[in-house]
């Protein structure tokens, strides 16, 4: 009799716990879309820099078609609005999630870090296919946007 009840107990302990954690470490479905939309977006950007990035380095030849649609692209998502991507609960805290608590904690900086961003983008693709020169020229700003945001407002990866 006791060591059923000692089994009862501990497996009713065990579920609390595993329910506990479970419920901690999943996100509502609203912020699970906020953060799905944000991966999204950020893999836009990667996957438009990407050819940019090595025309730049000379890692692919320039071509000016394909440098002025990745730009003209990264400028449309730099230019519009994130704001419903910055749930509440959805920073770093969660599986597969790099956004720091700082981006809640600092929105204007945060927003300042976007603005720089959109800025840069729209600069590039003013003159992506304008030549490697004026490419490369103009993708440095951009870059270094996007590694100052990462710095101040992404985990690394764990």
């Amino acid at each position: 009799m006791h060591f059923k009840t000692l089994t009862v107990v501990a497996t009713a302990g065990a579920f609390i716990v595993a329910s506990a954690a479970f419920a901690g470490g999943h996100l509502t479905e609203d912020q699970q879309r906020a953060v799905d939309a944000r991966q999204s977006h950020m893999g836009l950007y990667g996957f438009n820099l990407g050819p940019l990035g090595a025309m730049a380095q000379d890692k692919i030849p320039y071509d000016a078609e394909v440098a002025a649609a990745a730009a003209a692209n990264l400028a449309a998502l730099a230019n519009m609005s994130h704001d419903a991507y910055w749930v509440e609960g959805t920073d770093g805290s969660g599986d597969g999630i790099r956004a720091k608590t700082e981006i809640w904690t600092d929105m204007d900086g945060f927003k300042a870090e976007d603005m720089k961003l959109a800025a840069a983008t729209t600069a590039l693709a003013a003159v992506a296919g304008d030549g490697l020169d004026a490419m490369r020229a103009a993708f440095g700003p951009v870059w270094q946007s996007c590694g100052s945001c990462h710095e101040a407002y992404r985990a690394p990866r764990s």
